[in-house]
């Protein structure tokens, strides 16, 4: 062990908001709301309130996608939700998603309006709503599905795990770091494995198990997550490299990783969306918004 000091759980365990590093505010022990207000609402068929983590990423490529696709009815507006702030608390975000996590989405196509949290579902809901990014063929659908749902369980280790002991935790603890290093790896190495076989998860085209997975494991082997590439010898994973890079050229997904994203280069900021020319406001110096 790396620190000095040796843990020893107390009987009931209690809360110590003081002890839980840079993003302590984001959590608490109980659900529900802490304060009133209510959400915008935009023009367009689907609300979606969110931030650019990976999990938010992973919902504006999919919006942005079947736009380029031409799915005219999948217009959005995208809503910051600060998290550091306590948006994510609201008594309006809490009755679209009841786990105050982002991103969290509203169709207003359906009368009532339909809610949808969970990123894995969103994009599951929106695959099939407009019939795009989801293989029909059953071998090919249970294909993509099972990438999908390995993502939703597989990141925890990734974000809340290794992101959290090795980039974010305030002391650097040996045991954990190794612990979640090893199953980043391993994690690594079967999508390495995957992707030797075929150009992207769930066979010969592009769906939604490359746009759930890409913004977490594509991001970290591109050194765009936790600054943890070299560490991670991300150079050794090949074929998720190759397939990294080749859904990172996607112009959907570069306009995608930008919305509601409110930090860094202001050249890959749009912190709220409400239409395609708002785009046209970034600075184009460092991003290539060209159409598909």
């Amino acid at each position: 062990m790396s620190s000095d000091e040796t843990y020893t759980p107390p009987k009931v365990w209690t809360w110590d908001q003081e002890n839980g590093g840079q993003f302590a505010s984001t959590n608490r022990p109980v659900a529900g709301p802490t304060h009133d207000r209510e959400l915008p609402v935009g023009k367009h068929p689907f609300q979606l309130y969110s931030l650019a983590t990976p999990n938010g990423q992973k919902v504006t490529i999919m919006l942005e996608e079947l736009l380029a696709l031409g799915v005219e009815a999948a217009e959005y507006d995208a809503y910051l939700i600060n998290i550091l702030e306590g948006d994510q608390f609201s008594s309006g975000f809490v009755e679209v998603n009841p786990n105050s996590k982002i991103p969290a989405l509203r169709d207003h196509s359906t009368s009532p309006p339909t809610r949808i949290f969970e990123s894995g579902a969103i994009l599951l809901y929106l695959a099939e709503k407009f019939g795009k990014l989801l293989p029909a063929a059953p071998a090919a659908r249970a294909e993509c599905l099972s990438w999908l749902f390995w993502q939703m369980g597989s990141a925890p280790y990734l974000g809340g795990g290794f992101g959290h002991f090795y980039a974010y935790a305030p002391t650097k603890m040996q045991y954990p770091i190794d612990r979640f290093t090893m199953e980043a790896k391993r994690q690594l190495d079967v999508l390495d494995r995957r992707l030797a076989e075929s150009p992207y998860l769930a066979g010969d085209d592009y769906t939604i198990a490359d746009i759930a997975v890409w913004p977490w494991y594509g991001e970290l082997v591109r050194g765009n997550l936790y600054n943890a590439a070299e560490f991670l010898n991300v150079e050794s994973y090949t074929h998720v490299r190759r397939w990294a890079n080749a859904v990172a050229e996607r112009p959907a997904v570069q306009r995608g990783v930008m919305v509601n994203k409110s930090w860094g280069d202001p050249s890959t900021q749009l912190p709220e969306r409400h239409d395609a020319s708002d785009f046209e406001r970034i600075p184009q110096d460092a991003s290539s918004l060209s159409e598909d």
